[in-house]
C-alpha cells in the first residue's frame, strides 16, 4: 500500500483508529507477507465507520479479496445484517469465508464467486454502503450499475481515488487543472472516469479523502 500522506501523520492517524483484534492482526499479517494490496487498518477504521454512521444494514463490496474490508465493515452491522463478498478468486473467497467465521461474522456474509458486476444484477437492494474495489477501468460502470440500489444517506466509497500501483497521480493533477486531455494508462483513466461520473452526479455528494490511497466517498442526498 502506497500511503499518500506523509509518514508521520500516517503513523498518527493509524495511532488513533481502534485496536484491531487477533484476527485482524493475522490478517494484516498475511497481507504483509504475501504482498497484498489490502485497504489498511486507517482506510478499514474509516469504512466501519460510515457503516456506523450511515446505520448500514446491508452492504455490498465489488472486489472482496480475502476479506479484509468486510471483517472491519462485518462489526457495524446488526445481527440481521448482511454484507456480499465477490472475490473472482476462489481461494481468496475462502479464506475470507475463513477469516469471517473467525471473527463471528459468518453469518452476515454472503460469499459471490465470480465478476461483482454480474452478481450485482441479482441483487435488488437496499444497499446502505458500497465498497469499489476493482479493476479501475470498471470503477464507472460499478456505480452505474449499484446507484438503483442505494438509498438516500447511503455511501458508495471507492478505493484507490489517488494512487495505486497502475494509478499515475501526475496524471490525475494533470487532469484536475484540466489544461488538456490526459494521456494515460486505462488504471488511472477508469479513476478519472469515475470521478467525473459521481461528481457530475447531482443526487449524490463527493469528495476524496487521503486515507490510504485516497478514498473517494458519495453521500447520497436525494
Amino acid at each position: 500500500m502506497a500511503d499518500v500522506l506523509s509518514d508521520d501523520i500516517d503513523r498518527f492517524v493509524l495511532a488513533m483508529t481502534p485496536d484491531p483484534d487477533e484476527t485482524l492482526i493475522e490478517m494484516d499479517e498475511y497481507a504483509a507477507a504475501e504482498g497484498f494490496p489490502h485497504v489498511g487498518a486507517d482506510v478499514g477504521s474509516a469504512l466501519r465507520l460510515f457503516a456506523r454512521m450511515t446505520d448500514a444494514e446491508r452492504i455490498f463490496e465489488f472486489g472482496s479479496g480475502y476479506g479484509y474490508s468486510a471483517y472491519w465493515l462485518a462489526e457495524a452491522l446488526p445481527e440481521e445484517g448482511e454484507i456480499v463478498l465477490t472475490e473472482v478468486d476462489e481461494d481468496e473467497l475462502e479464506l475470507a469465508r475463513e477469516y469471517m467465521a473467525a471473527g463471528g461474522y459468518d453469518g452476515l456474509a454472503r460469499y459471490e464467486l465470480g465478476d461483482a458486476m454480474e452478481t450485482i444484477d441479482r441483487y435488488d437492494g437496499p444497499f446502505d454502503l458500497v465498497l469499489i474495489d476493482h479493476q479501475k477501468e470498471r470503477y464507472a460502470d460499478a456505480f452505474e450499475a449499484v446507484r438503483p440500489t442505494v438509498p438516500v444517506g447511503g455511501v458508495v466509497v471507492a478505493d484507490n481515488a489517488i494512487t495505486a500501483s497502475a494509478v499515475e497521480f501526475d496524471d490525475l493533477l494533470e487532469w484536475i487543472d484540466g489544461d488538456s486531455p490526459v494521456e494515460t494508462n486505462e488504471h488511472t483513466r477508469g479513476v478519472i472516469d469515475y470521478l467525473e461520473t459521481v461528481r457530475a452526479d447531482s443526487a449524490f455528494e463527493t469528495m476524496v479523502l487521503p486515507l490510504g490511497e485516497g478514498i473517494a466517498v458519495s453521500y447520497r442526498v436525494e
